[in-house]
Parts: C-alpha cells; structure tokens; sequence
C-alpha cells in the first residue's frame, strides 16, 4: 500500500512521520509533503480560504498531485484535496483527514469515485472540552479580569457579576448544545462539578449518560445560567430570536465556530444587558477582532487557542493510520464519512 501524507504548519512532516511511519506493514510505502506556509500565523488567510472553500488560489506542494496518483491512501490535515487530484488515482482507496472539518475535502466527488472518507472530529475535542471549562471558570470568576487589575496595580472589588452574585459552578445549570465527541467531554468534566447539565441536539438519537437531561433547544435557553456551544451548523444558531429566550443574566460560551453566533444579535444581547458576561474563542474577521468586543468588560476573549495543544496534532496521524488498518483487517472505520453512500 502507498501512502502518502500531507502534513504543514499544525502537523508537522516530523509528526506525520512518527505518527504513520510506525505502523507501516510489509510492502508499505511512505510519501511526505508538506502544504502551506511553514509559519502558523502565516497560514491563517490560507486556513479561512479552505474553511470557506476557496480553493481556486491554493499553491500544492511540488510532486504532489503526481504521487497522489499512485497512491493507496492519503492522510491529510488542511490541504484541499479536489476532485481532479483524485480522479486521476485509480488506486485511491481511502482519504483521512486528522480534522474534524471536512472544507478542504471533495466529499461528494470522492464518494461518486467509491473512495472512503474519514475524518477525526475528535482530534482536538479532549483539548477544547479543556478550553472551555477554563473559560466557563476564568469568565463567571472574574479570573482574567482579575489578573490585568492586579497588573494595573488595582485591587479589584467590583466585577460585571458582582451585584448579581458571583455564583459558584454547583449552583448554575449549564446547557451544551451540540453532543458530539466535544460536547461529551465538556460534559463528563462539567460533571464532576455537581451543576445541573441540559443538552440540545437535533441529531442525538440515545444518550447514556445519566448526569445530562436532554431537552429542546428553547429550554435549554430559557432554563441555563452558562449556554455553551459545540454544535456544528452551515449557519447562525445564536440570533436574536435565540438571545431574546435565553435567561436573563446568563453566560454565553463559544469555543466552536465563529459563524454560529449572529454578531449583531450578539451585540444587541450585551447591549441589553440579556447577559451577564460571555467568553468567545472564535471570530470570523481573524486576526482583527469587532472593535464592539473591546467595549465590554464582561467578556473573556482569547485568540482562537481551544484547540492549541500538542496532543491534539500529534495523536491525529496516529489515529488515522491505526483507524485505517483496523478497518482492512475487518473492523469498524471510526468517522465514516460517506459510509451510507458507500457501504
């Protein structure tokens, strides 16, 4: 089997290496490249372009689309790889990205093609359920604010939430919308916190766990202290109409996808004063931030750093190739994309 593997700024050839390379069995064989810019920051414009599948201006690396052509399986993180790459490998069995976004993927055109496509939804869940635990403390706790009055030399009394009780998490209900691998996480470390745990999701068909309620999503916003969002959607979730339900001094958490908050519902909810704070990791103008975010001083804002750590990239390539194997050798492919079409 040939295999070639497309790393860049995030997983890097080093990491695509000692992930895959391991796990290669007799008669495999092992291409490297590298796409985009060497520089994390630097690849920001090309990550927005793929996100919004804009692809038409995408530089590949050189040899690539020719050792595509004879291979077996890609394993692939943010290059696009697009239905004229693919057509033109008759050997291609399989495409797994070590993402959860499937933008930079011809889904439909490698499923007319019979190729499979899984993706890794779960990659970075473990890192950004962390994230949003520490955002959901650091925003109802004031822990950030706190820490630029002290640097400013201001022993800090009065917070956005003084006056309404600084509550602690036992005390709150916290409602995740959306239960994928991320919500789940968020929700299994929620737990142990001893507050009440609502969940909406349109798609979640059974739910084990017995420390969640699953409820509609109007409930879930007219009921929730903290709204928490790991839902994925081709649009808004949170406009006004979602706002104007939600309970009044309540928190808004987004940690998930820049786009599923209208901004101007957003700035209206504040404006308002519907909430009580909000921490927000994702906006659609990055690096540049709506110069409305800077007014408030009851919201916790970071630089999209939910996904940020090291495990997060490194297991992925390890993931993919061990997902690969085990579906040849007769078991399930976690993350089949395109299983109903192709099954």
């Amino acid at each position: 089997m040939k295999i070639v593997c497309i790393a860049d700024a995030f997983i890097t050839t080093e990491m695509m290496e000692k992930g895959v390379r391991p796990y290669l069995q007799q008669g495999d064989t092992m291409e490297t490249f590298f796409f985009g810019l060497p520089d994390k920051s630097q690849m920001r414009d090309i990550i927005k372009d793929i996100e919004a599948r804009r692809h038409d201006n995408i530089v590949y690396p050189e040899g690539l689309e020719e050792a595509i052509a004879a291979a077996d399986l890609i394993i692939v993180h943010l290059c696009p790889i697009k239905r004229r790459m693919i057509e033109k490998a008759p050997n291609l069995k399989a495409i797994m990205t070590c993402r959860g976004g499937l933008e930079n993927i011809d889904v439909e055109d490698a499923t007319e093609l019979g190729i499979i496509v899984s993706n890794n939804p779960a990659h970075n869940a473990n890192a950004v359920a962390e994230f949003t635990i520490g955002v959901i403390l650091s925003e109802t706790r004031n822990i950030s604010r706190s820490n630029i009055a002290l640097r400013n030399r201001e022993w800090r009394i009065v917070y956005p939430n003084t006056e309404t009780s600084v509550k602690e998490m036992t005390a709150m209900t916290v409602g995740i919308v959306g239960y994928g691998s991320i919500g789940r996480l968020v929700a299994y470390k929620l737990s142990v916190f001893g507050c009440k745990i609502l969940v909406a999701d349109p798609f979640l068909k059974e739910c084990k766990e017995d420390y969640v309620t699953v409820v509609p999503m109007d409930e879930l916003l007219a009921t929730a202290d903290i709204v928490t969002l790991h839902a994925r959607s081709n649009g808004a979730i949170m406009t006004d109409r979602e706002f104007g339900l939600m309970k009044q001094n309540s928190y808004l958490i987004n940690t998930a996808r820049s786009y599923l908050v209208d901004t101007k519902a957003f700035e209206h909810a504040m404006d308002s004063g519907k909430l009580l704070g909000a921490a927000i990791d994702v906006f659609e103008t990055e690096p540049d931030i709506p110069e409305f975010y800077l007014k408030y001083d009851n919201i916790t804002l970071t630089n999209h750093l939910g996904g940020l750590t090291v495990n997060s990239f490194c297991d992925a390539p390890i993931f993919a190739i061990k997902n690969y194997q085990n579906f040849l050798a007769g078991g399930e492919l976690t993350f089949w994309v395109n299983k109903k079409q192709l099954s």
